[in-house]
C-alpha cells in the first residue's frame, strides 16, 4: 500500500462527499492529514484538484497518494465489535421503512460516524439495516453526537441521490425542539447570524463571523415557558450549518440546556430535576420522497427530554403541527 492510486468510483458511491469516500476506504487517514493532501494536490479526482465535500460520480477515478508512514498509527487489534444487542437496539429505533428510505430515532450519544477517538458509530452498524437487501443503507444528512431525533437512511444510489439532491435544494425542512436557559426576546423570530469556524482546543466549535463566515438563518419560535428561567423552543434551520443551531441560540442569550461548549455555566440549571445532557432534538421532517410524493416522519422526545418537559409542565400538544407556516415565526 505504499505507491501512488487511481481507483473508480463504485456505482454504488455515487453522491458520497469525497472526505466520506475517503473514511469508508481508509478509515486510518485521519482528517488533518486528507486536508493537507487537498491544499497540497496530492489528491485529485479525475485529474483535479478537489475540495472534501465535492459530490463523487459513478466511474471517477480518485488518486489516492502514498499511505505509508502518512497515516496516524493503526489503531491496536481489529475495530471493537458493536456492543451486545446494539443490531437489535438499532432496528428498535426505525420509525419509517419503504423499499427506498428508512429513518431512524437516533438516541443521544451514537456518533453518527466514525473519527479521532470515535470507533463506536451508527455507519459501523447500517449493515443491521439491510432488511434482506444486496445494497448496505447510506447516510444522507448527519446529526450531532449529542442530538436526537430523525435521521434518513437511503436504501440505494439512486434513492441516495434523490435524497442528496433535495437537501441541496433546500427542498427538505427540518424541526427541531429545543429547552434553553432563559427566555429569548422576542419570542419568535429570525436568527441570520454568520458563522465560522473558531480555532483552538476543546473540539470542533464556529462563533459568529460577519464578514468570513457562511450565511447561517434559524427560524424560531417560544412555545412555552417556565418563569424566566427556561423556555422551550421550535427551531427551524434554514441552512444547514455545524452546530448551527446551537451557536444562534448562545447568540440570543439563551443557550440550549446541557450545551456547555456554547453556554458554559449558563447552560446548566441550579438544583436537580433536570437533566445535564443536551436539550436538543431533530423532532420531524419533511422531504420530496425519492420515488414521488413526500416523505415526513416525527421522532419523539427522548427519555432525558421527557422528563424535564414533565419536571416543567410542558404539554407536547401545545407545540402543534411540527410543519407550521413561516408566518408563525413572525
Amino acid at each position: 500500500m505504499s505507491g501512488v492510486r487511481t481507483i473508480a468510483v463504485a456505482p454504488d458511491e455515487a453522491d458520497l462527499r469525497l472526505d466520506r469516500w475517503f473514511r469508508r476506504h481508509f478509515p486510518d487517514v485521519t482528517h488533518a492529514r486528507l486536508q493537507k493532501w487537498l491544499r497540497t494536490g496530492q489528491v485529485r479526482v479525475d485529474g483535479r484538484r478537489a475540495k472534501a465535500g465535492v459530490r463523487l460520480e459513478s466511474g471517477q477515478s480518485v488518486r489516492v497518494p502514498p499511505l505509508v508512514a502518512e497515516t496516524a498509527p493503526p489503531a491496536k487489534g481489529p475495530p471493537p465489535a458493536p456492543p451486545a444487542g446494539a443490531a437489535e437496539a438499532l432496528r428498535a429505533r426505525v420509525i419509517h421503512r419503504d423499499a427506498h428510505v428508512i429513518a431512524i430515532d437516533k438516541p443521544p450519544g451514537l456518533a453518527v460516524q466514525g473519527g479521532t477517538g470515535t470507533r463506536h458509530h451508527l455507519d459501523a452498524m447500517l449493515d443491521a439495516l439491510r432488511y434482506g437487501s444486496d445494497e448496505r443503507p447510506r447516510l444522507v444528512h448527519r446529526l450531532d453526537k449529542d442530538t436526537s431525533g430523525v435521521l434518513l437512511l437511503a436504501r440505494s444510489a439512486a434513492a441516495a441521490a434523490g435524497l442528496a439532491a433535495a437537501f441541496r435544494a433546500k427542498a427538505a425542512r427540518k424541526v427541531y425542539w429545543a429547552a434553553v436557559a432563559g427566555v429569548p426576546r422576542p419570542s419568535r423570530g429570525r436568527i441570520d447570524l454568520a458563522l465560522a469556524k473558531v480555532p483552538g482546543r476543546g473540539g470542533e466549535r464556529v462563533g459568529p463571523a460577519a464578514g468570513a463566515g457562511k450565511k447561517a438563518v434559524t427560524r424560531y419560535r417560544v412555545v412555552e415557558k417556565a418563569g424566566r428561567k427556561t423556555a422551550w423552543l421550535v427551531l427551524e434551520p434554514l441552512t444547514g450549518r455545524t452546530h448551527q443551531l446551537r451557536a444562534h441560540c448562545a447568540a440570543l442569550g439563551t443557550p440550549i440546556l446541557g450545551d456547555g461548549k456554547y453556554g458554559g455555566r449558563a447552560a446548566f440549571l441550579a438544583g436537580g430535576g433536570v437533566s445535564r445532557k443536551l436539550h436538543l432534538h431533530a423532532r420531524a421532517i419533511r422531504i420530496p420522497h425519492p420515488a414521488g410524493g413526500v416523505l415526513e416522519v416525527t421522532a419523539p422526545l427522548p427519555g432525558h427530554m421527557a422528563a424535564t418537559w414533565r419536571f416543567l409542565g410542558f404539554d407536547e400538544a401545545a407545540a402543534g403541527e411540527p410543519f407550521a407556516e413561516p408566518e408563525a415565526y413572525n
